[in-house]
């Protein structure tokens, strides 16, 4: 007995040690636990989450066609999450801007999709070096461009100087659905990428652009957060207007950044500032941009 139980120990030794390097590897691994999870929004309209920028996601008699795709190491569980919407090979990318958590599986999913972008996406991926040319959109446009796909108009708009200089809606018009990619950021602060020529008031511009093309019952999907409605982006305005005036108005009295910071947002933006951008860098977003308009 006490031989079968050393042998058995022994073997358990030799599994932990085994399994070492594999768990070093997760530990590694930033994407080892990702899961992609399908919400369904409407109809044949779905949101995919992961790690990144929510992939939104038309699923009909035409196949599939996506928003945004992530990372690239998570282009496989992407893949097999839409084959369980019917194929697991996009006709159509669709890129909402540049940033990487929207933009990287681009390198995997190119050779079979064709990808769509605005042409500062274009010209920004091919000037950082990043990409392979397999990863670059094939058709840019310039203002917008419409896709006739599963029975609907599918039409991408060029939303300027706002989160980035690359940035597009989607509009589904049959389904009522807006993907706003990162120009909505569902609970948090937004991020305004102004080494990438985004622009505080632009960003304000863009959202009431946006919400002037919407009603009631329109599904509101976000670069990052629940799927909503009007109401939860009129929030998310009203929000990002608030508070900005509060930053901005703080400065205004000879305040400087680090007094701001001290002195704090009014405590309904406590959650937002748990997000990707918290509070002391929406705070400095804000002081260091070009201001409003009166």
């Amino acid at each position: 007995m006490r031989h079968l139980t050393s042998s058995l120990y022994a073997a358990l030794a030799l599994l932990a040690i085994a399994l070492l390097p594999q768990t070093a590897a997760a530990q590694d691994d930033p994407f080892a636990a990702v899961t992609i999870d399908t919400v369904p929004v409407t109809g044949g309209i779905y949101m995919l989450t992961g790690r990144g920028g929510n992939i939104g996601v038309s699923a009909g008699d035409d196949g599939i066609l996506i928003i945004d795709d992530q990372f690239a190491p998570l282009a496989g569980r992407i893949k097999a999450a839409l084959a369980e919407l019917g194929t697991d090979s996009p006709q159509f990318v669709l890129n909402t801007h540049v940033h990487g958590d929207h933009v990287g599986g681009n390198s995997e999913f190119g050779a079979d999709s064709l990808i769509i972008a605005h042409e500062n996406v274009r010209r920004r991926m091919q000037d950082s070096g990043d990409y392979p040319a397999v990863a670059l959109p094939v058709v840019t446009f310039d203002d917008d461009v419409t896709i006739h796909f599963n029975g609907e108009e599918v039409t991408v708009i060029h939303m300027p100087t706002g989160h980035t200089d690359t940035d597009s809606v989607i509009m589904f018009e049959g389904s009522n659905v807006i993907h706003m990619g990162d120009h909505f950021f569902n609970g948090g602060f937004p991020f305004v990428d102004m080494n990438n020529g985004g622009d505080l008031q632009g960003f304000l511009d863009n959202l009431e652009r946006a919400l002037s093309w919407i009603d009631d019952d329109t599904h509101v999907i976000p670069g990052h957060g629940p799927v909503t409605d009007k109401d939860g982006l009129t929030e998310f305005y009203n929000g990002v207007r608030d508070s900005a005036e509060a930053i901005l108005a703080m400065k205004d009295r000879g305040m400087s950044a680090e007094e701001v910071v001290e002195a704090g947002l009014e405590r309904r933006f406590e959650s937002w500032g748990r997000g990707f951008i918290n509070e002391e860098r929406w705070i400095n977003t804000v002081y260091n941009s070009g201001g409003l308009r009166p």
